[in-house]
């Protein structure tokens, strides 16, 4: 199916013109007085301040601290939730007993376990990578095991009349049905990982990108502040790109059928 570049172009040009107004409204509110300066500083002032914590390097120190914790967590969480996700899907008397506890698990606040975890695992980073997995792998694993049921039945039947083993109906049936509800997963995973990995930051650390915006608000650094919130709004949205893009790459097959 050709793109119609014509509908492409103006809900893009929508999406930058709604942008470009809000920035406008952040410049003139402090300066004509809707808003004080102490609460919302100018976005041109934000912005050289974002600019001069770029230059010195302290940005890119936080970034890179919550860059490492979000991926330790997030990756460890996809390699469980994928895993347990296929064996709870395949097998409904194994779902059977586990779901229960899985349920009461789930439903537990990530940050409500905090605490916990940093009795268990200390201040260091390890406490902040688990509490990272623990609010990112539900996402993952419910969806994987909604992609395994979903699997039409006919097609492993099909593959079964035709002889094909375990593995052959794995990575030809099962895996292609399943991994677009898998990549969901991993974008909404992906999402839960950066939230919780500034509230975690807040609460119990000495850097990142979350300590920086706490840190900041606590020390009247307000400029600071925004300019730690700029950061995260970007890297959300540059995580986001980033999974959509490699989803519609890896899918493009989807795409050639329906054209067939």
């Amino acid at each position: 199916m050709e793109k119609n570049w014509g509908n492409y172009i103006g809900e893009t040009f929508e999406k930058i013109a709604m942008v470009i107004v809000i920035l406008i409204f952040w410049e003139l509110a402090p300066r004509i007085g809707l808003v004080s300066q102490d609460i919302l500083p100018s976005f041109s002032v934000v912005l050289v301040k974002f600019g001069q914590m770029l230059l010195s390097g302290e940005m890119f120190k936080n970034l890179f601290i919550s860059l490492e914790r979000a991926f330790g967590g997030f990756s460890l969480s996809v390699a469980v939730g994928i895993i347990m996700g296929f064996l709870l899907g395949w097998s409904e008397k194994v779902e059977k007993y586990i779901d229960p506890l899985m349920q009461l698990a789930r439903n537990t606040a990530a940050l409500a376990l905090y605490p916990l975890f940093i009795l268990l695992f200390g201040l260091g980073e390890t406490s902040k990578v688990a509490i990272i997995f623990w609010g990112a792998v539900w996402p993952i694993l419910l969806n994987t095991i909604e992609g395994v049921r979903g699997v039409e039945p006919l097609f492993v039947k099909t593959a079964y009349s035709m002889g094909a083993s375990k593995r052959i109906l794995f990575t030809r049936v099962i895996l292609p049905a399943t991994f677009p509800t898998i990549f969901t997963g991993i974008r909404l995973s992906a999402s839960r990982s950066v939230i919780i990995l500034v509230a975690a930051e807040m609460m119990g650390s000495s850097s990142g990108l979350g300590h920086l915006v706490f840190f900041s608000e606590a020390n009247l650094r307000i400029a600071e502040m925004y300019c730690g919130i700029l950061m995260l709004i970007i890297l959300g949205v540059a995580i986001n790109y980033i999974l959509v893009t490699l989803e519609k790459r890896i899918t493009r097959w989807k795409e050639e059928i329906v054209e067939i």
